[in-house]
């Protein structure tokens, strides 16, 4: 199964291996494997089709030996849309579809990951990385704010110094450190990568696929229990809009295509 978009080098494509476990690889080579919309997109609708399908194990990865898995959203759809995080948009009906998935999505990671492109990590049920692996959440460098939904992602996952300085520096999370604090299930040489997910996928695939399901599911609805008062999400609401439509922002955007550093003045 293959779903092209309007480039021809941006791809997604599925291998059933197994009957009960499916690879599927996403692809955008010339932009660092970029998630834009049209990638986005298919990802969604292939993970649909292999939910309908009954597939019980996806792995979910750019490939092996590449230098970046993925640089985060794709910076030119970014300077047409100021809050590409909202609820509505494509990245946040993937991460969805992958947190509802009835079964067990793998992130095999091989290379730097940006950006939204971590969350996406983060939401698939265990990650798989070789030591060519970092993570970097970069939104400061062009002024744009996270969204409430993925912050309680990386609450679930990190300790909140951690998660404070990610955000705050936008320095890379190393691969070691990411597997000390349980970001990273298993951490393996590049060449070792593949056999150790295809074995996990397999272990898996093995089990009681309505048991993964229900505890998959009861696991989700736990890690969303976070009551937050009506004032505080209007609040939230406001500072996210103010970043969103101000001059930092734009700033950001500029500074990146320019290849300079920003000037932001807060406003």
């Amino acid at each position: 199964m293959s779903t092209m978009t309007s480039e021809e080098a941006v791809e997604v494509t599925t291998e059933i291996i197994d009957g009960r476990i499916a690879k599927v690889l996403f692809r955008n080579a010339s932009k660092l494997h970029a998630l834009n919309g049209a990638l986005l997109g298919s990802m969604e609708k292939q993970l649909t089709v292999l939910a309908s399908q009954g597939v019980s194990v996806v792995i979910l990865t750019s490939g092996l030996g590449e230098k970046v898995w993925s640089a985060g959203h794709d910076i030119d759809e970014l300077a047409e849309d100021h809050d590409p995080i909202a609820w509505g948009k494509p990245l946040e009906r993937l991460l969805r579809r992958v947190r509802t998935y009835p079964g067990v999505v793998i992130a095999m990671v091989s290379g730097s990951v940006w950006g939204g492109a971590v969350d996406l990590v983060m939401s698939c049920d265990l990650v798989v990385a070789d030591m060519s692996a970092r993570f970097a959440m970069t939104p400061a460098n062009i002024g744009l704010p996270y969204s409430t939904s993925g912050l309680l992602r990386f609450v679930n996952n990190l300790p909140i110094h951690i998660l404070k300085e990610m955000f705050f520096c936008a320095r890379p999370l190393e691969v070691e450190q990411a597997e000390h604090f349980g970001l990273v299930n298993r951490l393996v040489q590049q060449e070792d990568l593949e056999a150790l997910t295809l074995e996990m996928a397999r272990g898996i695939a093995s089990k009681a696929p309505l048991a993964i399901t229900a505890v998959k599911e009861q696991l989700r609805i736990l890690e969303d229990l976070v009551p937050v008062p009506v004032d505080a999400m209007e609040r939230i609401t406001e500072l996210r809009r103010v970043a969103c439509s101000g001059e930092d922002m734009r700033e950001g955007l500029e500074a990146f295509v320019q290849r300079r550093a920003p000037l932001f003045r807060g406003r």
